[in-house]
């Protein structure tokens, strides 16, 4: 689903609301299809084997670097044009750099979440998501470069992290309770997502 932008500084081909790519591709479907394609085998082969295991924004601007160098310039760099997203206003561009930081130095001081009782874990782990979705750095693909990154540090703290178990649509509808303050039923997502990892 397209963001809500100005236009004129979208970075997209003229008259359109198509990303300028590197394929040339003028319509979005098309683009979507590839995208589709490039992006779960890209995901795929980071789960299979990271390329970074710092868990801060380097870290997570290496994700999407990862997954979308293939298709956009921008890939890992944070947008510069605010966007918004079915009455969600996420985080400004020019506050970017200062909130990134707050969030994932408040999980370095965290531990990451290791050592947590199930409980304390699924509550630390639903505020991260929450915070990363208001974040939003990019221009496209928070949510898949947002996945990519919960799994991974799901398993670093001993959890294994599965999206699909759930419904997508009702992570959706929690995603937005959530932004506007009503996380119970993302709570309740999370915790038939995360399992503990076995010995």
């Amino acid at each position: 689903m397209p963001y809500t932008i100005d236009p004129s500084s979208a970075d997209c081909y003229p008259c359109t609301s198509v990303l300028i790519n590197k394929f040339d591709l003028r319509s979005q479907q098309e683009l979507d299809r590839v995208e589709a394609v490039l992006v779960t085998a890209k995901a795929a082969q980071w789960e299979e084997s990271p390329l970074c295991s710092t868990f801060d924004f380097e870290h997570y601007k290496a994700i999407h670097r990862h997954l979308f160098c293939d298709l956009y310039e921008w890939a890992g760099i944070p947008r510069s044009i605010n966007i918004s997203k079915k009455g969600t206003q996420f985080c400004p561009a020019d506050e970017i750099p200062r909130v990134s930081s707050a969030i994932f130095r408040r999980l370095a001081e965290q531990n990451f979440f290791q050592s947590l009782s199930f409980d304390d874990f699924v509550d630390a782990f639903v505020d991260f998501y929450i915070r990363t979705n208001e974040l939003h750095p990019f221009r496209e693909g928070n949510g898949r470069t947002q996945r990519v990154f919960l799994a991974q540090l799901a398993q670093h703290a001993g959890y294994q992290l599965d999206f699909s178990c759930i419904d997508p649509d009702e992570l959706m509808v929690a995603t937005i309770w959530s932004a506007q303050g009503v996380d119970t039923m993302l709570r309740q997502l999370f915790r038939e997502m995360l399992s503990p990892l076995a010995d």
